[in-house]
């Protein structure tokens, strides 16, 4: 095969990991302090999808549907935190039968509002063309996805190491009793982390709606992903978050394309390996 293939494939699989961090981090973080296993966190990244397209194409603003959209699943992704899921704390079972009852009703809503046709998100002009580097063609926009997951990851990093706040989320990760004995208000950051991780989905959604298009079973077709990258860097991790995407669309993108018939074994043994040798994680602790 020639150099440039390997080029290509390796940029695909870097801006492809670069969309399953947006998804992944805020699952990690969810995850990592509440220990909540959210079975509608790919709904978030479909309802983002889906809220951004219709926004743009009231507004034709780009940035308007990104705002609008993560703000919209912040509230709702809160609102079930608040009202259902604090309800079940420490019950794993319920947790996941109330979020896979929720992703369902997404879904449901989502096709009666929508309809079952795949749509893609237009992108601003200057997003849609093409950059040609040393005779290889990346598009603009893969790289824009890449730059948007480096500046997430950048202000998750500042927010989680350098403030008051991420020091508390830290603390409630670490030990959430010994956080609460303390004087932090361990519900409340829950309500909030639980708000920014689906966020971070609902972003993710929006952007991945001019890149993979938005549909009826995204949420299920991207949650697994979004598990394996947690599972596999390490529960609220984010330097975990970050590597594991890397390696899953890097994984996933190879796969596809020199053995699409093992696409998902050559996704998954690896996955297995990593698990086998470190159980917590490639950044997880015991």
């Amino acid at each position: 095969m020639r150099p440039d293939f390997w080029i290509v494939q390796t940029f695909n699989g870097l801006s492809y990991g670069a969309l399953l961090f947006l998804l992944a981090s805020g699952l990690s973080l969810i995850f990592g302090v509440m220990r909540i296993v959210n079975m509608a966190h790919g709904s978030y990244f479909m309802l983002g999808g889906y809220l951004g397209l219709t926004v743009i194409l009231r507004t034709r603003s780009f940035a308007m549907s990104v705002v609008a959209a993560t703000v919209a699943i912040a509230l709702i992704g809160m609102a079930m935190e608040r009202y259902f899921l604090q309800r079940l704390r420490g019950q794993d079972l319920g947790q996941v039968l109330m979020t896979i009852g929720f992703a369902l009703i997404f879904q449901d809503l989502a096709l009666l509002l929508w309809g079952g046709d795949p749509y893609s998100l237009p992108v601003p002009a200057a997003l849609s063309g093409s950059a040609r580097l040393g005779g290889i063609v990346f598009p603009i926009y893969r790289v824009f996805i890449v730059g948007v997951a480096v500046a997430v990851g950048l202000g998750l990093w500042l927010l989680l190491d350098r403030t008051r706040a991420g020091a508390m989320i830290r603390a409630a990760v670490d030990d959430g009793e010994m956080a609460q004995g303390v004087g932090i208000n361990v519900p409340r950051l829950s309500l909030a982390v639980f708000g920014l991780g689906s966020a971070l989905a609902a972003l993710g959604g929006v952007i991945g709606a001019g890149f993979l298009g938005v549909y009826p079973g995204a949420d299920f077709e991207v949650l697994p992903y979004a598990f394996v990258v947690v599972i596999v860097g390490g529960l609220g991790s984010l330097p975990g978050a970050m590597v594991g995407s890397l390696l899953v669309g890097l994984l996933d993108n190879f796969g596809k394309a020199l053995f699409p018939e093992l696409a998902y074994f050559t996704l998954f043994a690896p996955m297995a390996l990593i698990l086998a040798i470190r159980p917590t994680g490639l950044f997880g602790r015991a």
